[in-house]
């Protein structure tokens, strides 16, 4: 009888303590602010380029990041610039949003996305965050227009030193004058700092998004003169020498394992233009030739490009370092997710644009044109086949350094799960616990998922993953993976997970399994462009 007299008390006591641990924890996450988010993106970078991917250049922030956070060796973009974009910003694959060629409707570089595509800007401003962002769009629509709070949009990527293409806000600038000391890397890293220093000064309270696209290192190759110095006679060496010196440094830091004695780079660019290396000269080459096979002409001016190639990529990690001093004086880095990664592979296109080419002017200057070639590209690519615009692993393997103090135990640890751009939006929507599905796109599921249980943990899971742009394709199975190069290649197939240079083309052993694998692809190519049909 006693204990039943009792259990009222006890059972409004259990109530009161319970009530008080759900208040405790709610005042807990109200105390806890959401994670702030910077993507950086590079233009046309190199698997190899960064330090921390067995590079030469000097990249010592985003090798800091790197060891406090993580690499993801296996992550992948579409292997071309807008596309990626579209993917990155969106969650989606290109095609299905008509940002990459789609038959029978408008569509490519030109292609508007359909209504339920919004970009990442428009549902974390719905989610409250604030959103800016810095350089390059390469997308339809306006920075400002797609949900962007703040935007300084670079598009004239043919000139390094004195841009006439550029908006603040969605509104134009005039253009940069000829001999100023403007140089677009610093001015991009100088836009970051002037928007944290607003939205520490007027927005504190609320989490930001911020997304960097730097235009480097794409070309023309120009760089400041005291960037390039820092690499006199770096290259004279030749690309032969720095790939294998790269390759083992790769596999000292336990990224690939492969045979690069069977790698043979001999795919020039992906495009012709006679006129530019008449323009060029005699000492331009258009195929990955042999370095001892060239003069000493020739092998003077391809070491000079590699030194401008380094040079602007040196710049960019100085503008990562500034970023993050800024966060850290600021006592946001800690809570601040740091992705970093690159839009395609390094770039084997050899062409002259923007205010042409001097051929007697200072290499590396506002009036030099000069890109980075097959030569170097296949250097920058180590240790991969082909480039920028290939569906092959030279093309679309990006390195992926994800930092995030306050979010990431295993520093300094390596990722070998399979990852592609489609993925970071649905990671972003996790981290900020905001809703990634509006309800215009509940009909079209993105592909992608989050990367978050892969951060703490070496698990991996198999993927399939389907590229298509120009007509090279590929499709990823686990680490069986299918690709073909233009409109004559026939499937390759290739065993990943002994072979990531895509060596030993094992398609006459597996006949049934290019099949399977070709049949897949078909069916993830109907659906894409019946997405793209479809009306918005």
């Amino acid at each position: 009888m006693k204990q039943a007299e009792n259990c009222p008390q006890r059972t409004g006591f259990a109530i009161l303590i319970l009530l008080s641990l759900l208040l405790e924890l709610s005042i807990c996450r109200a105390d806890t602010p959401r994670p702030n988010i910077l993507l950086i993106m590079a233009d046309d970078l190199g698997y190899s380029d960064l330090g921390c991917y067995g590079g030469e250049i000097k990249t010592p922030n985003l090798d800091s990041l790197a060891a406090g956070g993580v690499r993801f060796t296996q992550f992948y973009n579409t292997g071309r610039c807008w596309p990626t974009r579209a993917s990155l910003l969106t969650g989606f694959y290109p095609h299905g949003i008509r940002r990459d060629k789609v038959q029978g409707i408008a569509s490519g570089n030109r292609g508007v996305r359909p209504s339920w595509a919004p970009v990442i800007a428009s549902r974390l401003k719905a989610g409250g965050y604030r959103s800016y962002h810095t350089g390059k769009w390469h997308l339809d629509s306006m920075p400002i227009a797609s949900g962007f709070d703040r935007s300084y949009y670079l598009k004239d990527q043919h000139r390094f030193f004195s841009p006439t293409l550029h908006w603040k806000n969605d509104i134009p600038l005039p253009p940069i004058p000829k001999g100023s000391d403007y140089y677009a890397t610093v001015a991009l890293g100088d836009h970051v700092l002037e928007c944290i220093d607003d939205h520490v000064t007027a927005h504190r309270d609320q989490p930001f998004f911020h997304y960097l696209a730097f235009t480097a290192p794409h070309f023309p190759l120009h760089a400041l003169p005291k960037d390039i110095e820092r690499y006199r006679d770096r290259y004279n060496i030749g690309w032969d020498l720095v790939r294998q010196t790269r390759w083992e440094k790769i596999q000292s830091l336990g990224l690939v394992q492969a045979d690069l004695s069977k790698v043979m780079p001999t795919v020039g660019p992906p495009y012709h233009f006679p006129d530019a290396l008449k323009q060029l000269g005699k000492n331009e080459i258009s195929r990955p030739l042999k370095w001892d096979s060239l003069t000493d002409t020739q092998q003077d001016f391809q070491s000079s490009k590699m030194q401008i190639h380094a040079a602007m990529v040196d710049c960019m990690d100085q503008q990562v370092g500034r970023i993050i001093h800024k966060l850290r004086d600021q006592h946001l880095l800690d809570n601040t997710v740091v992705f970093f990664l690159s839009d395609n592979g390094a770039s084997a296109e050899i062409m002259v644009r923007g205010d042409g080419h001097d051929a007697a002017a200072e290499r590396g200057s506002a009036d030099s044109h000069l890109c980075l070639g097959p030569g170097w590209s296949t250097t920058a690519n180590t240790p991969f086949r082909y480039h920028k615009t290939w569906t092959h692993e030279g093309g679309t393997a990006t390195p992926l350094i994800v930092h995030w103090t306050k979010g990431i135990e295993a520093v300094g640890a390596i990722r070998h799960q399979v990852g592609h751009v489609i993925d970071l939006w649905p990671t972003i929507a996790e981290i900020t616990g905001v809703d990634s599905v509006s309800t215009a796109s509940a009909l079209f599921p993105r592909p992608g998922r989050s990367l978050i249980p892969f951060l703490d943990s070496d698990q991996t899971e198999p993927r399939t993953i389907w590229w298509s742009h120009e007509a090279n394709r590929a499709l990823r199975i686990g680490n069986w993976k299918i690709a073909a190069a233009g409109n004559e290649g026939s499937w390759e197939l290739y065993d990943l997970s002994t072979d990531r240079t895509e060596t030993t083309d094992l398609a006459a052993q597996h006949p049934e399994k290019v099949e399977e694998m070709s049949i897949v692809w078909k069916t993830i190519n109907t659906q894409q462009s019946n997405w793209a049909l479809q009306p918005n």
